[in-house]
């Protein structure tokens, strides 16, 4: 069982990706906890916007760390001003994720790498700074937001394919390093098809921006998933119905699977919107496009 907080002391958690998706739906389902909240991202301006919302929803105390998770300084300088300034760190959800489309010969090799900086080392860095302050409170949680696709796989999806299986790994490895804590625990939440604005951030060589495959969840939804794992801290939890379904082909019948996913993706994960080449918000962050919500209708 998770460490319980005492009910007179509100949560302290970190959110990363908290600007825009699941990170800032999670910091809404934090905030109206009464929880005491840092939030980071690379774009200040979106993430003073998310303070704002947080501290309308009931959060006792809000920080706003400014940072690129695939920096492992600033990663430090985040959960240090976190301990410094609220005391202790009970909690850190990572949900900071680029993406990018197009296949692997088309994808520059700096914007591969870029994605899987974020998603890889990006995980490693907040792991590193997060554990030992963990370990010596005697507690804390870790939860990582993976993906359907870090199960399995689909053309034009190699790079965020490759990242979340990496990541992935990384998660297991740090569930079977942390066995002798009993307090530490890490967990992953890995949705599907979301209606966050990651789809149209991305970078693409497809020809087509993105869009979330159905069933389409809505962020807040994954959020209570992911808020649940602090209560109850599992490995995995597939956040989405078809998950274990789209897995189990993958696994089970592969010819089947590679002959479907294709012709299937291209209808059902593509806008078909013509986009010319893009670098989306793979090097920067674009302010502009954060949001908590995309552009389809989530259940």
């Amino acid at each position: 069982m998770p460490p319980a907080v005492p009910p007179s002391r509100p949560l302290t958690a970190l959110i990363t990706g908290a600007s825009s998706g699941i990170g800032r739906a999670t910091v809404h389902a934090l905030a109206a906890r009464g929880a005491r909240l840092v939030l980071v991202a690379r774009g200040r301006e979106a993430l003073e916007e998310t303070a704002a919302e947080a501290r309308e929803k009931g959060a006792a105390d809000v920080l706003v760390c400014p940072a690129d998770v695939a920096d492992a300084d600033a990663v430090q300088r985040a959960v240090e001003t976190a301990v410094e300034r609220l005391g202790r760190l009970d909690a850190v959800v990572h949900s900071a994720q680029t993406m990018a489309y197009g296949r692997i010969e088309d994808v520059p090799r700096e914007a591969f790498e870029a994605v899987v900086d974020t998603s890889l080392h990006g995980t490693a860095n907040v792991a590193r700074s997060a554990l030992p302050v963990f370990r010596s409170q005697g507690a804390g949680h870790l939860v990582v937001v993976s993906s359907l696709l870090a199960s399995v796989t689909a053309p034009l999806m190699g790079t965020y394919a490759a990242a979340k299986w990496g990541q992935l790994g990384l998660v297991r490895t740090l569930q079977q390093e942390t066995r002798d804590a009993p307090g530490v625990h890490v967990s992953a939440v890995a949705p599907g098809g979301v209606n966050t604005p990651i789809y149209y951030q991305g970078a693409t060589w497809a020809g087509s921006t993105g869009r979330p495959p159905p069933p389409v969840y809505s962020a807040e939804r994954v959020a209570r998933a992911v808020v649940a794992r602090l209560d109850r801290p599992r490995r995995l939890v597939q956040a989405g119905i078809a998950n274990p379904v789209v897995i189990a082909g993958f696994r089970l019948l592969p010819a089947v699977y590679d002959a479907l996913v294709g012709p299937l993706f291209r209808v059902f994960a593509l806008a078909g919107d013509g986009a010319p080449p893009s670098e989306g918000n793979v090097f920067t962050s674009r302010t502009e496009r954060n949001a908590k919500d995309g552009r389809w209708h989530g259940v």
